[in-house]
């Protein structure tokens, strides 16, 4: 297994993250026309903690290398499974994901958190993220190790597209707040 970390702040408050993080996947995020649709399957408030519990499929369009799309067949189309948590007592925004497609010869766990930054808890939001890269290869240690290396760089590179993404869907979220709340005050 081969674990990845990392954590970053984003210049927004924890309150804009977490309305945003909806709209990750939407149509202004150019960094993610990979993902080609989110089904919601279940979503609750448990009524004695206040937190949001919500399940989703997301179906992604992957560049498969020719020698993995051989092994394991497909048409470069995954599917992830998704459940996240809001709490919005703590502010607290927790997802947990894994994948579905492939799953009988690699797992791929990730958890994402954000939180308001210790940093600047009212105008900053801190995003710390964690994959885990399980490989199933049986007893072929290096093909296995290469597998989850290649994965754990792949995961690293689609990161740091995936904070730009949702930078960019964080400032159009900002000003149609914005242009609401000016609507807001005027009525």
């Amino acid at each position: 297994m081969k674990v990845w970390t990392s954590t970053s702040d984003f210049e927004y408050s924890w309150e804009e993250v977490s309305t945003a993080n909806w709209r990750k996947y939407c149509p202004w995020n150019d960094k993610a026309p990979h993902v080609i649709a989110v089904d919601t399957l279940s979503r609750a408030v448990d009524p004695a903690t206040g937190i949001l519990r919500s399940e989703r499929l997301i179906t992604c369009k992957q560049n498969v290398p020719g020698w993995l799309s051989a092994f394991v067949g497909g048409d470069g189309e995954t599917r992830v499974f998704e459940c996240s948590y809001v709490d919005p007592k703590a502010k607290k925004v927790t997802m947990v994901s894994t994948n579905l497609t492939w799953a009988e010869v690699i797992n791929v766990g990730e958890t994402v958190v954000y939180k308001p930054s210790p940093n600047s808890p009212q105008n900053k939001t801190q995003l710390v993220q964690r994959a885990e890269i399980t490989a199933l290869c049986g007893g072929w240690q290096r093909i296995k190790n290469k597998i989850e290396d290649l994965s754990i760089d792949g995961f690293q590179k689609n990161a740091i597209k995936g904070r730009e993404g949702f930078k960019q869907v964080l400032e159009m979220s900002r000003r149609a707040f914005a242009e609401q709340r000016e609507r807001e005050a005027r009525l």
